[in-house]
Formats: structure tokens, sequence, C-alpha cells
């Protein structure tokens, strides 16, 4: 019995760490991104940017299986041809994927 109570209360401690949020405010990212990626990446279905596939939608990068905060996180501090190199902050960089996961739900 001692047991069963000590394995539920360090199962309600753990669950605290493990429902931490994702850093980030998704709405400061998407004024980021509408500053930033709408000259080249629709940025909100039927929103701001162009409707080419010459860069890829903000909905469909998110909705790729491979799409993470880490390999946004990765991508997005590392230099791609064709795409500025933009140098975020911390902050700004944890808004922009935060508004990035968000376009999943």
């Amino acid at each position: 019995m001692r047991l069963l109570t000590l394995f539920g209360l360090l199962a309600t401690l753990a669950t605290p760490a493990l429902a931490q949020l994702e850093p980030g405010d998704a709405q400061a990212g998407r004024g980021l991104a509408a500053n930033w990626c709408a000259n080249c990446h629709r940025i909100a279905p039927g929103g701001p940017g162009p409707a080419t596939d010459a860069a890829a939608s903000f909905a469909s990068i998110a909705a790729m299986p491979s799409t993470t905060s880490m390999s946004l996180r990765v991508f997005l501090q590392t230099p791609h041809a064709g795409m500025p190199d933009y140098r975020l902050t911390r902050e700004q960089l944890d808004d922009v994927v935060a508004y990035l996961l968000s376009l999943r739900r």
C-alpha cells in the first residue's frame, strides 16, 4: 500500500514537468512572420503572402510530419540559399516557432 502511495505521489510531482508548454508567443510570431516572411510565404490560410509554389506555405510546413520545434529551430538558424539570413533573437525564434506549430491545430 505504501508503495502505491509513493508511486502516486511521484507521478503527481512529475506531471507539471511533463505538461510544460513550448516557449514563445504565437501572436507575436505571426506579427514577425507578417513583416519578414510574407514576402515569399503564405503565412496563414487565406492570409498574407503570395499564393505561389516558390516558397512553401506555413500551413504546409506545419503539416509536415518532420516539423518539430527542434527541426524548425535548426532550420531557422541555418543559412539557406534563396532565403534571407535573418538573425533572430531567442525570443523571436521562440515566437516564430510557436506560431508555426500553432498552425497544426
